[in-house]
């Protein structure tokens, strides 16, 4: 093996480690069984789906800004919470129909893995679903109820917009980033002009 598929070797393991220990305990979780035994299992079933069943590495931005990661795992399980109460009352409105539409929401700073971690959570909030995506325009288009008009629709929209740039701020590689707080102070630039008027 020569020095250059060494490393190589290596790099991948690198990268693959945390998805193969997330598989190990996926599978411990699955058999509710925390024994060496188990581990043992798990090791040798995570490695044998990671070596046949081969996906491209992920490449990872490398950043995690604890703070505003904290706030984001925060503001998700209160938007969940509050999906749940929503969509309950919807239900139980007998009075009216809840009305339901499918939006398009072009992303601004999503790779595949910023586009994926947007349509997890977007998913995950009762209310709304991903049913198609567009990647090579990024798109995502979602199925939401509880709308009933067209600033329904944009408020949903925005929402969505809001998720990704938490996301971004929280896990986004350093360029998604730089090109997120230059959308921000241009913003508020063009607001203090708007404002001052």
């Amino acid at each position: 093996m020569s020095p250059d598929a060494r490393r190589h070797f290596w790099r991948d393991i690198g990268v693959q480690l945390p998805f193969l220990l997330w598989l190990v305990v996926l599978w411990m979780l699955l058999w509710a069984q925390f024994t060496v035994l188990s581990f043992l299992t798990g090791l040798v079933v995570a490695i044998f789906v990671t070596r046949v069943f081969r996906l491209p590495t992920v490449e990872l931005s490398g950043r995690i800004n604890v703070w505003y990661a904290a706030i984001l795992v925060v503001r998700f399980l209160f938007a969940v919470l509050h999906g749940a109460l929503a969509v309950a009352v919807q239900v139980f409105d007998f009075r009216r129909q809840p009305g339901a539409a499918i939006i398009a929401v072009p992303l601004k700073y999503a790779d595949d893995l910023m586009m994926t971690h947007v349509a997890v959570a977007s998913s995950l909030i009762p209310g709304s679903l991903v049913v198609d995506t567009d990647r090579d325009r990024r798109i995502l288009y979602l199925h939401i109820i509880g709308v009933r008009s067209m600033a329904d629709v944009e408020r949903q929209r925005e929402g969505v917009l809001r998720w990704e740039r938490r996301i971004v701020r929280a896990l986004g590689d350093p360029a998604q980033y730089r090109a997120l707080k230059a959308d921000e102070h241009a913003a508020s630039v063009a607001g203090s002009k708007g404002g001052g008027r």
